[in-house]
């Protein structure tokens, strides 16, 4: 009966592990035709990203523009005038980078 204990203990921590990595996170930025930018986040497993930061640095590192996504789980910006990256930070191991020149209208 014990190794049967020890099986299903180490199943049920595979398990659990597996959940607790079961989500990732997502964003995608898109142009409007005002030149603004609008990223819309969320998670694989369907949770949205209200109050996640969202910061917009230039190429040196510094911050730009800095909010957190809406109830929509969207943030809408001023596109900038120089090269810029954008930074969806929902948490360790849940950061999402997006290089402004791939932001397509």
């Amino acid at each position: 009966m014990n190794w049967q204990r020890v099986v299903l203990g180490s199943l049920s921590l595979i398990v659990l592990a597996g959940a607790a990595y079961a989500h990732n996170a997502i964003c995608d930025c898109f142009q409007n035709e005002d030149d603004t930018i609008t990223c819309e986040g969320g998670f694989s497993d369907g949770g949205k990203a209200v109050g996640v930061p969202l910061r917009v640095f230039d190429q040196a590192g510094k911050v730009l523009i800095e909010g957190v996504m809406s109830e929509h789980s969207d943030f809408t910006f001023a596109k900038p005038k120089v090269d810029f990256r954008v930074e969806f930070d929902a948490g360790q191991g849940h950061v999402v980078t997006i290089d402004g020149r791939d932001i397509e209208p």
